[in-house]
């Protein structure tokens, strides 16, 4: 079970998401992402309370990444837990967690291999057939 938490400070909107990221956190990780304003600036996402998250989980992450980035807001993760972070890196092909090659690259920056991997690991479970 997947819980966020949102607080605000002045133009930053902080959500904090604990318990297993995976396919049935979408619902709630898309309650948090309604709480922007046109005031927000910058979206802090504390994934300290992030123990495990699987491929799909890991494609809602990124999709709740981009859209908030759509939205014009500045996005920083904090909080990495061993098994996402290391989920982050098989999936990338970018070595375990600790390797030099995995620690360097931004989120950002690897977010359209990251999404193509992981949406090739889980396309029959999560995305609607078109």
């Amino acid at each position: 079970m997947t819980t966020t938490e949102v607080q605000r400070c002045g133009s930053t909107l902080l959500i904090g998401i604990s318990g297993a990221l995976d396919q049935g956190a979408a619902l709630v990780l898309q309650q948090a992402l309604d709480q922007i304003t046109a005031h927000d600036r910058i979206l802090m996402i504390d994934v300290h309370g992030v123990a495990s998250m699987d491929p799909a989980g890991l494609l809602l992450f990124l999709d709740l990444h981009r859209r908030a980035e759509w939205l014009g807001l500045r996005v920083l993760v904090v909080g990495w837990q061993p098994q996402p972070q290391q989920l982050m890196a098989e999936v990338a092909a970018l070595g375990g967690r600790g390797s030099s090659s995995a620690e360097r690259y931004p989120l950002a920056g690897l977010r359209r291999l990251i999404e193509k991997r992981a949406q090739h690991e889980t396309l029959p479970h999560v995305l609607p057939a078109p």
